[in-house]
């Protein structure tokens, strides 16, 4: 892998994302110094004169309310890194044959400049995708761009289920940041496949380094000065070596399966494992009234609580999988038993909990690809901050008794997580919040009532 070509590739796909998300929101008459007015007639909304269809106006007003809370600058930042983790994950999977349809959707095998997916369009199946639009726009023959964006953001659309974290479904505000021109020679897709050789796609590791290079220049902008909280990921940001990941893991992970399995053949996967040193006595006894006498792997749980890219996830995939295989589990169940049971990490930035789902995922894919068409729920999570959770709304529209909740439970939840995007994983729950953390969790899936 050519890390000098990563680097050279990255920082300038940086500056040129938010060029690109930036000119596509004043399409929309969203500028830095304010937005343009904006009338709703019919099927049609008209900005600054100009019109466009009234799916716009509902994304449009998210966006609005996105720059109201964080300010222009960081949303362009945000969605820009979504779109570069959107098209670095097509990249990668069309590159391994992951994707169902079988094509390429940002480059040709055969070196052609026209994306294979756009090529073949019309025998292209995805879920929702119009098939009578394509077909028009298909044999109009000038609608290229206008095709390759609708089998594009479909593609986007298929993958929301496996991948919610980094692939929203269609009508979400960073759908509409699309940047436009991308069947150009310099476009955002091509510099992407140009930049970067095929070869350095072989091994997931590649989106932790593009992550790394991805956001060093902000890292370099902000050392050495009062970092504000949005700029922390950047300003802490560490891409780990890859025997340091195998030594944090195997040390911990593969350590704790051998102190109990001491004949266990997983020490053969694990080079950077140091057996413990003998211990006195009284020491061994200690430690063998710690060490169970029996461990199954369902389980065993990892948590990276800083996962970043998700380099110690991966490599705790693969011990998993060992230790699976060691205890006669089929292969075909040991991925989704993984990412279900065992694996867990937490990010304070949002894009790199999208990579880390991402890589993850990628890894499970290897070996069963079924999962992408019956998805598992990963464990990766960004930190959000409480500061929307509107307590006074979330009371009037569900029954918080039938949940065994009082108010003062939701109020204590608020003000835990009030700074939790700056503070992440160093956060302390108190007992009695932990006490009612199942009960709060059984609110993600309730509908509020109307």
């Amino acid at each position: 892998m050519n890390l000098n070509q990563l680097k050279r590739y990255a920082q300038r796909a940086r500056r040129d994302f938010i060029a690109a998300v930036t000119a596509r929101a004043a399409d929309f008459g969203l500028t830095e110094s304010g937005n343009a007015p904006v009338v709703e007639d019919g099927d049609t909304v008209f900005i600054a004169g100009r019109p466009f269809p009234a799916s716009v106006a509902a994304p449009r007003r998210q966006l609005i309310v996105q720059i109201g809370q964080c300010g222009f600058g960081r949303v362009m930042d945000e969605i820009a890194y979504t779109w570069f983790n959107r098209l670095v994950a097509l990249r990668y999977m069309e590159l391994h044959g992951l994707l169902d349809h079988g094509m390429r959707v940002l480059s040709h095998p055969a070196g052609s400049a026209e994306p294979e997916i756009l090529q073949h369009a019309l025998d292209v199946d995805l879920p929702g995708l119009n098939q009578r639009e394509v077909a028009r726009l298909k044999l109009d023959g000038t609608q290229d761009e206008a095709l390759y964006r609708l089998l594009l953001t479909a593609q986007c659309d298929a993958l929301s289920r496996a991948m919610p974290l980094l692939f929203e479904p269609i009508g979400n505000p960073s759908e509409l940041l699309l940047p436009r021109s991308l069947l150009h020679t310099d476009s955002l897709v091509r510099r992407l496949v140009d930049g970067v050789e095929e070869s350095a796609w072989r091994s997931v590791e590649i989106v932790g380094w593009l992550y790394q290079f991805y956001i060093s220049e902000r890292k370099n902008e902000v050392m050495g000065k009062v970092v504000k909280a949005e700029d922390i990921p950047a300003a802490t940001q560490l891409f780990t070596p890859n025997w340091i990941v195998k030594y944090l893991v195997q040390n911990s992970l593969g350590a704790t399966w051998l102190a109990t399995y001491p004949d266990s053949p997983l020490a053969r996967h694990m080079d950077y494992y140091i057996a413990p040193a003998r211990q006195s006595e009284d020491v061994q006894a200690a430690l063998g009234a710690a060490t169970p006498n029996a461990l199954n792997p369902e389980d065993l749980t990892l948590l990276d609580p800083a996962a970043g890219s998700g380099h110690i996830l991966v490599e705790a995939y693969d011990l998993f999988k060992e230790i699976y295989l060691e205890r006669g589990y089929s292969k075909r169940e040991i991925p989704r038993l993984i990412l279900k049971k065992n694996l867990f990490g937490l990010d304070i930035d949002p894009r790199a909990a999208q990579l880390a789902s991402f890589a993850l995922l990628m890894k499970g894919l290897a070996d069963d690809t079924g999962l992408l068409v019956q998805p598992v729920r990963l464990n990766v999570l960004a930190i959000a901050d409480s500061t929307n959770l509107d307590v006074d709304q979330l009371e009037q529209e569900i029954s918080l008794s039938e949940f065994g909740l009082v108010r003062r439970d939701l109020l204590a939840l608020k003000e835990l997580f009030l700074h939790a995007s700056t503070l992440g994983s160093l956060i302390q729950v108190p007992a009695a919040v932990s006490a009612k953390l199942p009960d709060l969790g059984r609110l993600r899936s309730v509908q509020p009532r109307n």
